[in-house]
């Protein structure tokens, strides 16, 4: 099974205090890249957890891989990368995020 799930934190440019600047999704890779759990991190280090990230949305959208987002083929502002499942798991439990709020 955990092949089949991917772990990527993305960073965004900040835009202002209510928009999160670090998003973490844990993406089933046997179902379209669609997130199992998302968790919003904003400026002032809040973690926002996401059990259902499709409740409120018309169309449901896979989560793009860490080459499309580096790649800008989502536009600019974004950088990704990959995760362990540990980390992930660590805020996730914790709801505590010391990392970097902004790529490196």
């Amino acid at each position: 099974m955990e092949s089949d799930i991917e772990y990527i934190q993305l960073f965004m440019e900040y835009e202002s205090d209510d928009m999160p600047v670090v998003y973490f999704y844990e993406v089933d890779l046997k179902d379209n890249r669609f997130a199992l759990r998302e968790m919003e991190i904003f400026a002032d280090r809040t973690v926002k957890i996401e059990n259902d990230l499709y409740r409120d949305v018309i169309e449901v959208c896979p989560i793009p891989t860490v080459d499309e987002f580096n790649a800008k083929v989502w536009g600019e502002g974004f950088y990704a990368t990959i995760i362990s499942r540990e980390e992930f798991d660590e805020i996730w439990n914790t709801r505590i995020y010391c990392g970097s709020l902004a790529a490196v």
